[in-house]
Parts: structure tokens; sequence; C-alpha cells
């Protein structure tokens, strides 16, 4: 009988890493070669400049424009976005059965919305927690619930 391998993907937003459970009372163990780390810059080192100014449209004056995006945000979004293709194309290479998200609360909203639809099929379970700091026995504790580790 083939082993369901299942993958925890614990993320914040500048932070990734894959756990594997290959069943019940095997733990989990750090996948070699799945940990990434993002920057995110602060926010006066991506947008150095002054904002640009537009005449106001009622008179003579001058107003400072703001920008139409958040620059760390647009980053956070692309680290996960990235980390969520990743998921997808190791779903389609067959190196996991099951797939569990365990991010922050906006990450793993981030996380769902790019996951693409190989992913997504084997999602088994979320967790809305920030547990990136956590030893992996630690987290298979918190997991428990989801799977048998």
């Amino acid at each position: 009988m083939r082993k369901i391998v299942t993958w925890v993907v614990v993320a914040d937003s500048a932070r990734a890493h894959i756990l594997e459970n290959d069943g019940p009372g095997r733990g989990l163990r750090p996948v070699a070669g799945e940990t990434w780390e993002g920057t995110v810059p602060a926010g006066r080192d991506i947008v150095a400049d002054r904002p640009g100014r537009s005449f106001d449209s009622a008179g003579t004056g001058r107003d400072a424009m703001e920008p139409t995006s958040d620059p760390r945000k647009l980053e956070k979004e692309a680290f996960l976005a990235e980390v969520a293709a990743h998921l997808g194309t190791a779903r389609q290479a067959g190196r996991y059965d099951r797939l569990i998200l365990v991010a922050a609360p906006a990450a793993l909203g981030t996380l769902r919305q790019h996951l693409p639809d190989a992913a997504r099929a084997a999602l088994h379970g979320e967790l809305d927690k920030d547990l990136t700091k956590m030893d992996p026995a630690d987290i298979a504790g918190r997991v428990s619930g989801l799977i048998d580790v």
C-alpha cells in the first residue's frame, strides 16, 4: 500500500517552509530545499521619492498625490504567489497527496487566493496561526487535529 504524503506549509508574509508527514506516528520533518525567505523592505526604502504633485481641481493650489497601492503589500503578495505556484507545480509532479496550510490570517487568505487548482484539489485543512518560528515537533501538536502525526 502506498503511503499518503501530506505537506504542511507554514508561512507568513516573508518566509515559508514545508514540513512532510508520511503516515500516522511519523511526525513532521522539514522537506529539503523547500524553504523561502522573502524580503519585505521598509516602505521608505521602496518608495524613496517624495509624492508627486497635481494642480487643485478648483483654484491655483497644488496637492500631493498619494500612491494608488501599498508597495509593501504588493511585495508580500508576490512572495506568497510564488510559494503558491510552487505548491501547484509540486502537486502536479506527485510530490504530495494532501496539503495543509498554516499561516497568519492575512497570508493564509493570499495563499488561498493564488493556489493553483491542482494544489487546491489536495487541500486537506487550514490553520490560521503564524507558526513560522516554531519547531516541527511543536507544529505537529498544533496540526494534530487535521492529520494523524
